[in-house]
Order: structure tokens, then C-alpha cells, then sequence
């Protein structure tokens, strides 16, 4: 069960007006949103140097028969692209006031930016930068377990509350989200897969986990996250609503898209294993 942690007096105010100013800055209202853009330096110089290094593994000769092809590279950029537009634009500022807008970030960041990434065959850079090495087996259910670590330890009361008192646990939390997201895409994706039930059931697992993550914070009899306690207000939303909302936003849009992930899968592998596919790893 989900619970709130203790409330201190500091956490009891409006975030960023303390020692620590959460990634996003200080919380705003509507009226000021569209001028709160995040034109962080250093993010903007590492997405530049992850699709530098794509760019030159997807170059280089084919080490692990994984060179991307013109359309895979571009949806890749397009993944870089929007994982810079959700940290960079206002929405960045704003999941500082609401837990739902939070809560839509990491959504599009799993559901969206994850999935062109991994279709981008994002193991071009490590085929340029790990010559000779083999190329890992995909292992669907490993990864969609560890999606689920991250997401169910980064939503809980305590845990998420320590992102806002510090950058580096923010990020730490943005890039475990993103990264076991692009983990679990690239295994889903993956042609090598010859055992049909693991990535449906990769699938399934995410689903259920994501449903019953979102029940418990959308039927929550109270609010369960400090950061917001005084900063929904301004947006015409009690802390509670917001916090359904984000519930909401957490189960039942991320449910519909894995479900036609899950269908997707179900057809491929039904086709690949009438083909007589090589068996993958777990």
C-alpha cells in the first residue's frame, strides 16, 4: 500500500522557495507557463553527443548486423527529439506544480520517445564503441521486470519526493525510466525473438503492473505526494485530483497503448514461430 511519508514543515510549503530548487525551477501558474522553457546547456549538449555516437556506430561496418537503415535512423532523431522537447519545454516546469503533468512526462517518455528510440536500433552505438563483442540476447521478461522496478520504486511517496530536493536523484529516475522503457522496446522489437509467449508476456507483465500502479494512486483516499500539497491550487485542482488525474493518466492511456503493443507482439510472434525462428534468451 502506498503512504504518504511524513510531512516536514519545509516540505509543507511551496517547493522552491527553500534550499533546493527542483530540476524546472520554481513552480508556476498558467498565465507564465509559455515562458518557462528549460534551455538546459548541459542536456541539450548530451542529446547532441548520444546522436553523434548513433550517428557514427550506424556508420561504421555491420559488427552485429544492426546498421540502421535511413528510416530507423530518423526515428531515433525523432526520439531524441522529443525526450529533449518533454525536459526542455514548459512541460518540464509544469510537472514541477502537478503530479499529472509529471506523471504525462514519463508516460511520453516510455510510451513514445522509448519506442523510437529502440526502433532506431540503438545498438549501433554499441556496436562502434564494443568491436568484437557479442551482441546480447533480448530477454523481454528481464526487462520488462526491471521497467517495473523503476517505475513502481520512482512512484512512490518517498522516493519521488527526493527528486525534487535533489537533481542528480531526478535524473536518476529520468534515465532509469527511459532507459529500461528503450530496454523493454528493443527486446519487444527484436526479430530474433523465436519463443512467441515472452514478449506477449512482457507485454502482459507491463500492462497489469502499470493498471495496478495507477489504481492504487487513483483511489488513494489521500494525497500521497508533498510536493504538490500547494502547488495544484493554481491550477484549479485540489492536491487529490491531481493526484487522480495522474493516476488516471498512468493507467489507462499507458494500458491502451501496451495493449496494442501486446496484440502487435502476438501477431509477429505467431508469424515468426510459423517460420521456424531461432530461440531468444528470456
Amino acid at each position: 500500500m502506498l503512504q504518504p511519508p511524513a510531512a516536514s514543515p519545509e516540505q509543507a510549503t511551496v517547493i522552491g522557495t527553500g534550499p533546493a530548487t527542483p530540476y524546472g525551477g520554481i513552480p508556476t501558474v498558467p498565465d507564465a507557463l509559455w515562458s518557462r522553457w528549460n534551455p538546459d546547456p548541459l542536456l541539450i549538449a548530451i542529446l547532441v553527443l548520444v546522436a553523434l555516437a548513433y550517428t557514427l556506430g550506424a556508420r561504421t561496418r555491420d559488427r552485429w548486423d544492426v546498421r540502421p537503415g535511413a528510416a530507423e535512423r530518423y526515428r531515433f532523431y525523432r526520439g531524441i527529439a522529443i525526450t529533449g522537447a518533454l525536459f526542455l519545454s514548459p512541460l518540464c516546469t509544469l510537472s514541477v506544480s502537478l503530479f499529472a503533468a509529471r506523471t504525462a512526462q514519463e508516460m511520453i517518455l516510455a510510451l513514445a520517445a522509448a519506442p523510437l528510440l529502440a526502433a532506431g536500433r540503438p545498438g549501433a552505438i554499441f556496436a562502434f564503441f564494443m568491436d568484437g563483442r557479442r551482441q546480447p540476447v533480448p530477454r523481454p521478461v528481464l526487462a520488462a521486470s526491471a521497467f517495473a522496478v523503476a517505475l513502481w520504486f520512482w512512484h512512490s511517496p518517498s522516493a519521488y519526493a527526493a527528486t525534487f530536493d535533489s537533481t542528480a536523484v531526478y535524473w536518476a529516475a529520468e534515465i532509469s525510466i527511459l532507459v529500461t522503457a528503450t530496454w523493454l522496446w528493443c527486446t519487444l522489437l527484436d526479430r530474433r525473438a523465436a519463443t512467441p509467449m515472452r514478449p506477449v508476456g512482457a507485454v502482459a507483465l507491463t500492462i497489469v503492473q502499470m493498471g495496478l500502479l495507477g489504481a492504487l494512486i487513483t483511489f488513494a483516499p489521500h494525497p500521497l505526494y508533498l510536493p504538490h500539497l500547494q502547488t495544484a491550487a493554481a491550477w484549479g485542482l485540489t492536491p487529490l485530483q491531481d493526484q487522480q488525474l495522474g493516476g488516471a493518466i498512468l493507467g489507462v492511456p499507458a494500458d491502451i497503448a501496451l495493449l496494442v503493443a501486446c496484440l502487435t507482439t502476438l501477431r509477429r510472434a505467431i508469424a515468426d514461430s510459423s517460420h521456424g525462428t531461432a530461440p531468444s534468451g528470456r
